[in-house]
């Protein structure tokens, strides 16, 4: 229970933290961040890393001159681009694996069946569309490298994404981060960003459930207008 308190302190408290890691470690944040960033698009198993608020609060020291913004950025957009191809690799090493049944510890199957369903919907600009929603955004390129998606393709949408992503999460913190409101409520900001990333998610589950509904009760009429018949 500690560890998952200051877990939630330390993504309540980002702003304070990331200028703790400047006095401590200088130029090797950048590296920090990176690993951040990387792990969380790149490592399947770890979607639960604050990607969108961190990427605010990055932006919001940027703005304070604690970071180049530009570099930071930069780092960021290589990480998250070098995050998704690892992780699309990862898929395409163990799809024939999952397509045989075999089950791969620490991957949920309701994640991959969310992800799925993205696709389903969406088809290519998943890619670009899952970085802004936890969960599915460090599902997708592991999805698309199990078979949803050439590697070609994926390269382009892999690139505007992680783009898209930085630019708006990034710019977001560097123009408002240093609002009064923002800077005294910055907890409230960050549950408002986890709240507001979460609802496509939400959406999407609740709009699958209501299809599966529909198709259960169509199933459930067919026989019995066939028998009226």
């Amino acid at each position: 229970m500690d560890l998952v308190q200051q877990f939630i302190h330390f993504f309540t408290h980002l702003p304070e933290h990331l200028e703790g890691f400047i006095r401590d470690y200088g130029a090797w944040t950048y590296a920090i961040l990176f690993a951040i960033v990387f792990a969380e698009t790149g490592l399947v198993f770890l979607p639960f890393l604050p990607g969108d608020s961190l990427l605010f609060a990055v932006g919001a020291l940027g703005a304070r001159g604690s970071f180049d913004v530009w570099l930071v950025s930069l780092v960021l957009f290589a990480a998250a681009v070098i995050g998704d191809a690892v992780n699309y690799h990862i898929g395409k090493f163990l799809g024939p694996r999952m397509a045989r049944g075999q089950r791969v510890r620490l991957i949920k199957q309701k994640h991959l069946d969310r992800t799925h369903e993205f696709f389903e919907k969406y088809g290519g600009k998943t890619i670009i569309l899952a970085r802004f929603v936890p969960i599915v955004r460090t599902f997708a390129p592991f999805v698309a490298g199990m078979g949803a998606m050439s590697y070609g393709k994926f390269v382009l949408y892999n690139i505007v994404g992680a783009g898209a992503w930085v630019l708006v999460c990034v710019g977001a913190g560097y123009f408002f981060g240093n609002f009064e409101v923002v800077k005294n409520n910055f907890e409230l900001v960050i549950v408002g960003i986890i709240v507001v990333s979460c609802i496509p998610m939400a959406v999407e589950v609740l709009l699958a459930r209501r299809r599966a509904a529909s198709r259960d009760e169509a199933a459930q009429r067919a026989p019995g207008s066939s028998d009226q018949t």
